[in-house]
């Protein structure tokens, strides 16, 4: 066993996050807060890219620096989440596009899948971007990290 905290699991190219829903993240009514599962959403991007073996710092600190942004995020909220629920932020980077990256996303409660309930589903596209705000590709090297996961018939 370790102290460190994880990054999830990949179930095939499905990477899966697992989340506690805590009483700073519920408003007054005792549900998830809205701006909560985008959140949740930014946490499963990021460590589905830190175990494709892409980290942020590593981004940054290269030869050619570089960081994502999110340019379109579309949420469709289908029920709530409440406190001390354990919920799972399932992630899949379906294409990459020019400087663009294309993600599913949903949160979902439960561990099996037949009794899983889905809360909420996001659309993602990112942005890769020097570090002046200017769109640019993707590395050569970050691309060929992430194409495993990609969905097979949009890979470019």
């Amino acid at each position: 066993m370790t102290d460190r905290p994880t990054a999830g699991r990949f179930e095939g190219r499905e990477h899966r996050l697992p989340v506690r829903v805590y009483y700073e993240d519920t408003d007054f009514t005792g549900l998830v807060y809205h701006a909560n599962y985008v959140r949740y959403f930014e946490r499963g991007r990021s460590d589905c890219l830190r175990l494709m073996g892409v980290g942020h710092a590593e981004l940054l600190d290269g030869d050619q620096p570089m960081a994502f942004v999110v340019s379109k995020m579309n949420l469709t909220f289908l029920k709530p989440a409440r406190i001390d629920d354990e919920l799972v932020v399932r992630t899949w980077y379906e294409a990459v596009k020019g400087p663009r990256l294309l993600i599913a996303q949903e949160i979902v409660r439960g561990d099996d899948a037949p009794t899983q309930s889905v809360l909420c589903r996001a659309e993602v596209e990112v942005v890769c971007i020097h570090m002046d705000g200017r769109p640019r590709r993707p590395t050569k090297t970050l691309v060929e990290k992430v194409r495993p996961w990609l969905a097979e018939e949009r890979k470019t």
